[in-house]
C-alpha cells in the first residue's frame, strides 16, 4: 500500500502542473480529494491491513493528503492572482485623462421666474404667502366680491370637487385669507385695526379653457396685494413700474388702462411697451407698441370690508400677473405648450441663467 500511495502522490502531483484555469483545478480535487476520491479509494482497503500497518499506513495517507491539498492551495493562489492582475490591467484608469461632463439639468423657465419677481417684491417690503389649490368656494368667489350667479363666475367657471370646494381659479383666495388672519389677530390682540399687509401669492391655479398656443387649463399665477393706510393708485403704477423695469430691461414703461374686475375699484390692465419694437408698432403688439402683461387695480372696499379692515380707514391695491405668459415675454416663447412637455431641448436654453 506504500507504493500504491507514492504512485498516487505523483500521479496526483504531475497531473496537477496540467490544470490550466480554476474549474479545472476544481475537478482535479475532486478527482484525488474528494469523497469519492481516489485517496479516498484506498483509505478504503486499509480494513486489510494488519493492526501494526493501521497506524503506520494512516500516518502515511495524511501525509500525502496534507502535501496534495497544499499543492492544491498554492496552485489556485496562482490563478486567482493571476485572474486578478488581468482585471486590473483590463480596468486601469488613466489618472492623466480630463473628466468627463455629467449631465446637469436646469431650473424650470416658470420657477426662475417665480423666484426672480419674488426675489423683487421681496426686495420692495413684501413677503410670500402660499395657499391651497383645492379651495373652498368662499374664498375662491364670494370673499373677491363674486357673489353665488354673478357673471363674472362664467369667466371662470372651474373644476368643482363639491359644490362648495372647487381647484381654485386664481391666487385670490390668499388675499382673503391673510386679511383674515390678520384681522383675527388684531381682535386677539386687543388692537383697534388690523396690521398693514404686503405680500405676493404664487401657486398654479385651474380653469375651464381650451388649450392652444396661449391658453392652458392649468398655469401657473402670481397675484400682490397691498392694504395699509393711504395707498393710493400712485402706489400701485410705482410699484409695477419697478417691477416691469427688473423683469423686463430699464428701457420699459407702463400704462394702465381701465378695466373691470370685481374685487377691485377702480381696475385697470396694466400694458408694457413691446419688447420687439420698444414701443413703435410692430406684429409682435399688433402696432400699438404696447403688450398687456397684467390686471390690477384699488381694493374693492366690499372686500376690504369682509376681510375685517375697515375701508374708512385702508385702503389697498392688488395685481396678478400670468406667470407663462410673461415668461413667454421675457424668453421668447411662442407657445405656452412648451412649459409643459417636457422637452429637454428647450430646459437647455435655460442652463446659463441658473
Amino acid at each position: 500500500m506504500r507504493e500504491q500511495l507514492q504512485g498516487l502522490k505523483e500521479q496526483a502531483l504531475t497531473d496537477l502542473q496540467g490544470q490550466e484555469s480554476l474549474q479545472a483545478l476544481g475537478d482535479w480535487k475532486v478527482k484525488y480529494l474528494g469523497k469519492k476520491g481516489e485517496l479516498t479509494a484506498i483509505l478504503r482497503g486499509m480494513g486489510s491491513l494488519s493492526a501494526e500497518e493501521r497506524p503506520v499506513i494512516g500516518q502515511l495517507v495524511n501525509e500525502v493528503r496534507d502535501e496534495l491539498e497544499a499543492a492544491h492551495d498554492e496552485k489556485e493562489a496562482a490563478f486567482k492572482r493571476a485572474e486578478r492582475n488581468k482585471r486590473l490591467a483590463e480596468e486601469a484608469v488613466d489618472v492623466t485623462l480630463p473628466g468627463r461632463a455629467v449631465p446637469v439639468g436646469s431650473e424650470h423657465p416658470l420657477n426662475q421666474l417665480i423666484r426672480d419677481v419674488e426675489d423683487i417684491f421681496i426686495g420692495l417690503g413684501f413677503s410670500v404667502a402660499e395657499g391651497p389649490e383645492v379651495e373652498f368656494d368662499y374664498f375662491n368667489f364670494e370673499a373677491m366680491n363674486v357673489p353665488k350667479n354673478h357673471p363674472a363666475r362664467d369667466m371662470q367657471d372651474t373644476f368643482y370637487v363639491t359644490e362648495e370646494i372647487l381647484m381654485r381659479t386664481q391666487t385670490s383666495p390668499m388675499q382673503a385669507r391673510v386679511m383674515g388672519e390678520k384681522a383675527a389677530e388684531a381682535r386677539a390682540k386687543g388692537q383697534q385695526y388690523p396690521d398693514p399687509i404686503r405680500i405676493i401669492s404664487p401657486g398654479r391655479v385651474y380653469r375651464r379653457d381650451d388649450d392652444d398656443a396661449t391658453h392652458s387649463h392649468a398655469f401657473m399665477q402670481i397675484e400682490g396685494l397691498v392694504v395699509d393706510r393711504n395707498i393710493r393708485m400712485s402706489d400701485l403704477k410705482g410699484t409695477l413700474l419697478t417691477f416691469a423695469r427688473e423683469i423686463f430691461g430699464d428701457g420699459v414703461q407702463v400704462r394702465l388702462r381701465p378695466s373691470y374686475f370685481p374685487f377691485t375699484e377702480p381696475s385697470t390692465e396694466v400694458d408694457a411697451t413691446c419688447h420687439n419694437c420698444g414701443g413703435s408698432g410692430c406684429r409682435t403688439c399688433k402696432g400699438t407698441g404696447w403688450i398687456e402683461i397684467l390686471g390690477a387695480g384699488m381694493v374693492h372696499p366690499s372686500v376690504l370690508e369682509m376681510a375685517g379692515y375697515d375701508p374708512t380707514v385702508f385702503s389697498g391695491f392688488a395685481f396678478g400677473m400670468g406667470v407663462e405668459r410673461t415668461a413667454m415675454r421675457r424668453y421668447a416663447i411662442e407657445d405656452i405648450r412648451g412649459f409643459y412637455q417636457n422637452d429637454v431641448r428647450l430646459m437647455q436654453n435655460f442652463k446659463s441663467r441658473m
